[in-house]
């Protein structure tokens, strides 16, 4: 199997310029974890998880040393809303990987477990995005496959 035989191509994807507030809007409506941020000519160019944005709203040491080194993790979720308003630009990583539609599948996964990451998106000779699969895709493509040939 291939990648592009389970790449889900109808990818829910993000600008710089997008508000963590509209982005967050999707991936919880969709139930996903992350998306893919694209430029205008849809070339891959980071990609923004739950995790980036909970992280902003994280102390960093500095603050930690000032409250004595007990930060109050409760106040810190009142935070959530002042972050609303910046951009996907400001949080996503863009030291993102991808794989190509013609690699073996299980070297797609093998990738995502080496990078401990739960997506990967797929893109073309030109870096634009074209699909997105998940470490769920690969497993459910194997054990579909596998339990058919019982």
């Amino acid at each position: 199997m291939i990648v592009k035989d389970i790449m889900n191509t109808s990818v829910k994807f993000a600008k710089t310029d997008t508000s963590i507030k509209d982005i967050a809007s999707i991936m919880c409506f969709n139930k996903i974890s992350g998306v893919p941020v694209v430029d205008d000519n849809n070339k891959l160019i980071g990609i923004l998880s739950e995790k980036d944005i909970l992280r902003n709203m994280f102390p960093d040491v500095n603050q930690i040393m000032l409250e004595g080194g007990n930060p109050d993790f409760e106040s810190m979720e009142t935070d959530y809303k002042h972050i609303m308003d910046k951009k996907v630009g400001d949080f996503m990583t863009q030291a993102v990987a991808s794989v190509t539609p013609d690699m073996p599948l299980l070297k797609a996964a093998s990738l995502m477990c080496v990078k401990q990451i739960r997506r990967i998106p797929v893109t073309d000779e030109n870096d634009a995005l074209i699909g997105i699969i998940s470490i769920g895709d690969v497993h459910k493509a194997i054990f579909q496959e596998n339990l058919i040939n019982e």
